[in-house]
């Protein structure tokens, strides 16, 4: 099997993937796990519990598309759906928790599936593990291309005219997915002191947000009523359903807490670790949020002026609206970006872990290559790579259609999502928690089934929420094809299963778990 660990000693024997507490013990547990250690732990829980909140990143998480949730009715639905969306999700957070803390492994839900599964345990891997894959890649390129649409919205404060084309927006997209290349791949060593930072800038970025909002109000305070209560039906066009779309922006923020598990090589004592800083992200992320939302849902324009705001990027233009000058808008809007920018490196870092570790199982086309872990760098850079090129290649896309490029950003949510929901329902419904429920880390046999029947529920709701348009009527530019991209990609995959990886591909190790 290529991902055995007779295997990988061979094809690295001379890696030396430790260098702290702890590393008898994680080179065993790993091994129990079917795999030789090839990636160092340089990461403690604080900074793995950091580089989640990176990658949820509130003020770009809730920001970056703030605008469905204009269309969602305004404030309500920002205020009262941010605390529904991190109860459901913190249900997610504790029942992935589970599954990181008895099979700590970078493979993630693909290692999961395979583990727990009665039969058919190779197909259910691979079927996982390619969802888990677009998800990864797809989530990563909606953070990049984001990031530059914000770029855009931001020179839009100075230049109300300008509206980046299709041609300039590639550019700026390509120019952050090759500095994140370069950051990732050569500065492995400073990305848990880069984590660290991201949180003490993010925490600094929402502070300051508050107190300038607050203070300055350029366009007026509204009651509390009126803060966390208004609701206007009229923009979406869906009625009653409005509040539901309004939902999108903190869905999407904490869609990628799964994507830490794919960093469990890279820190000590990953069954305890990995589990504690996936259920604290949420809400350690969440009260954080509450102090972002809540000012800019008291001192915003109103909602039929802000949906028109340039890029249809709704922070940088409520943050010039509200500072009531271009100056103090993009002063408020710098602070998003470098939290962005922070968000951009570490979901790389993730991303890249994922493609690295479902390659060592021979699931990918070239996996031998991509499999491959640089000693000196001690990152797995073809790997990186090909996170970097996969981005760049489907950027190209927006050149033809901006709105089936849009889809990614959906695609990326409704995949992460049901590659954490096929593990979840088939240790609930097939193994009965029996695997889950003797974990190090674990809710136990009376909260785990509450908690994993919500998260279901919600993961079925969140996957037709993503699909549908945000405004009505539809027309070919606002039609939502996120469906069709996510089908489409589940046919290369399975093509190339029947083509080739059926043979080649036994899925992950067997291993009894930690």
């Amino acid at each position: 099997m290529g991902s055995s660990v007779n295997d990988a000693e061979k094809a690295s024997p001379d890696v030396q993937p430790s260098g702290g507490e702890g590393d008898v013990h994680d080179l065993d547990s790993l091994t129990a796990l079917g795999y030789t250690p090839e990636l160092r732990r340089n990461r403690s829980l604080f900074t793995l519990l950091f580089q989640t909140l990176a990658i949820a990143a509130i003020p770009f998480g809730e920001g970056g598309p703030f605008i469905s949730a204009i269309y969602g009715g305004g404030q309500l639905s920002i205020f009262v759906g941010w605390i529904i969306v991190l109860i459901l999700d913190e249900c997610v957070a504790l029942s992935l928790s589970e599954l990181a803390s008895r099979y700590p492994t970078s493979a993630g839900p693909y290692y999961w599936s395979f583990q727990i599964a009665k039969s058919n345990k190779t197909v259910l891997s691979f079927i996982t593990g390619w969802i888990w894959l677009i998800g990864n890649w797809t989530i990563t390129l909606s953070v990049n291309f984001g990031f530059a649409s914000l770029i855009s919205a931001t020179v839009s404060i100075y230049h109300p005219d300008f509206v980046a084309n299709s041609w300039q927006l590639l550019l700026i997209f390509f120019a952050i997915c090759l500095i994140t290349f370069v950051i990732c791949t050569f500065g492995n060593s400073l990305l848990p002191m880069v984590d660290t930072i991201c949180a003490g800038w993010t925490a600094l970025t929402i502070f300051i947000i508050l107190v300038a909002l607050s203070a300055k109000a350029d366009v007026g305070r509204h009651s509390a009523a009126y803060t966390l209560g208004h609701y206007d039906t009229s923009l979406s066009g869906w009625g009653g359903f409005t509040f539901f779309i309004g939902l999108l922006p903190a869905a999407y923020t904490f869609s990628a807490i799964g994507m830490i598990s794919s960093m469990a090589e890279e820190v000590a004592d990953p069954a305890i670790k990995v589990p504690r800083a996936m259920s604290l992200c949420v809400p350690v992320g969440g009260i954080a949020g509450l102090f972002f939302i809540i000012p800019i849902c008291a001192t915003m324009p109103p909602l039929e002026e802000i949906i028109l705001a340039p890029s249809a990027q709704a922070i940088p233009y409520i943050f010039h609206m509200v500072m009531g000058t271009p100056g103090g808008g993009l002063g408020l809007t710098f602070l998003v970006l470098g939290v962005t920018m922070f968000c951009s490196i570490s979901i790389t870092v993730a991303a890249s872990r994922c493609t690295w570790a479902f390659a060592r199982d021979n699931a990918i086309p070239g996996a031998k290559l991509f499999a491959i872990v640089n000693k000196k760098l001690g990152v797995p850079v073809w790997a990186i790579v090909l996170t970097t090129v996969v981005q760049m290649l489907l950027g190209l896309i927006n050149l033809g259609s901006s709105s089936a490029f849009l889809a990614f950003v959906s695609v990326g949510v409704m995949a992460l999502a049901i590659s954490y929901a096929i593990p979840i329902a088939i240790s609930l419904l097939w193994n009965r928690r029996v695997e889950v429920n003797q974990a190090k880390w674990n809710c136990g046999p009376v909260i785990g089934p509450i908690v994993n029947v919500i998260a279901l529920t919600w993961i079925a709701f969140e996957v037709v929420l993503f699909s549908m348009p945000t405004a009505l009527p539809v027309t070919a530019i606002t039609m939502n094809y996120a469906s069709v991209v996510l089908v489409g990609f589940m046919a290369m995959a399975a093509g190339w299963y029947f083509i080739y990886a059926k043979r080649v591909y036994k899925g992950p190790p067997a291993s009894d778990g930690l």
